[in-house]
């Protein structure tokens, strides 16, 4: 399972406080109390709101309905090329968290919208790295396509580096190493994982965490196989179950199950 990005405004000590108390809400999973601190009008506050309620639709398979209100406003009061693009982009994440998740077939209505994102984000802007991501999310999800979704996500990764986007780079290291793990690279795989999971650590993104360390899990031979997913287990229990879709792959083995 994928996740969505957002910028990393308030990860470091010099960020405007605002911005410092939304992201430690977001970290663990407090989306809609991090939405509320934000003024209720302006381009910049009504997109960072949409994002907040498309993340936790992916994140928690709830909240639809505020999303996509939260969405409408942020594209009503789009007023740039820039903006438009940004919202089209959340447009974008919001039907594939629809698709992604069963709860309705979204996914031309998602290509349409990265695809409209696209041609109003201008050449060089950091949103087209958030863009390159989740174009890659829909290539390999939606499209099985991993030869388009590499493409997409060392574009991305590019990107979010030459911007400083360590949040973005947490994901796109972790989504390399997931096709290289399907082909077999191990070492490639062990190091993506583990430079995603050392960036989340460090931003203290605790709702990433537990994801990350599960995938660096898969990578790993046991001992370490086993504490990794342990600790990724603690961490799902502490937030609540959050996301929903790791249950299935923190599920332990059925008694008498072999194991590998």
């Amino acid at each position: 399972m994928a996740h969505t990005a957002m910028s990393g405004n308030g990860t470091t000590s010099g960020d405007d406080p605002l911005q410092t108390a939304v992201w430690r809400l977001r970290s663990r999973a407090c989306w809609a109390d991090a939405a509320a601190l934000l003024p209720p009008d302006g381009a910049a506050a009504t997109l960072q709101r949409a994002g907040l309620l498309v993340e936790r639709c992916l994140y928690t398979e709830r909240g639809w309905a505020e999303a996509e209100d939260a969405l409408r406003t942020a594209e009503a009061q789009a007023r740039s090329d820039e903006e438009r693009g940004a919202a089209a982009c959340e447009r974008g994440q919001l039907a594939y968290a629809a698709t992604i998740h069963g709860v309705r077939d979204r996914a031309d209505e998602a290509r349409s919208a990265l695809g409209r994102a696209a041609a109003l984000l201008p050449p060089g802007s950091s949103g087209r790295a958030l863009l390159d991501f989740r174009r890659g999310l829909l290539a390999e999800n939606l499209a099985r396509s991993p030869q388009a979704a590499l493409a997409a996500y060392r574009r991305a990764h590019a990107a979010a580096a030459a911007h400083s986007d360590p949040l973005l780079l947490s994901f796109t290291w972790r989504h390399l190493a997931g096709l290289a793990l399907r082909e077999g690279e191990l070492a490639e795989a062990r190091h993506g994982f583990a430079e995603s999971l050392r960036i989340r650590e460090e931003l203290g993104y605790l709702v990433g965490t537990a994801p990350a360390l599960a995938s660096l899990a898969d990578a790993e031979s046991e001992p370490e196989a086993s504490r990794l997913r342990e600790e990724a287990r603690r961490l799902f229990r502490l937030l609540g179950g959050v996301p929903t879709w790791l249950a299935r792959q923190l599920a332990p083995p059925a008694p008498g199950a072999a194991t590998a």
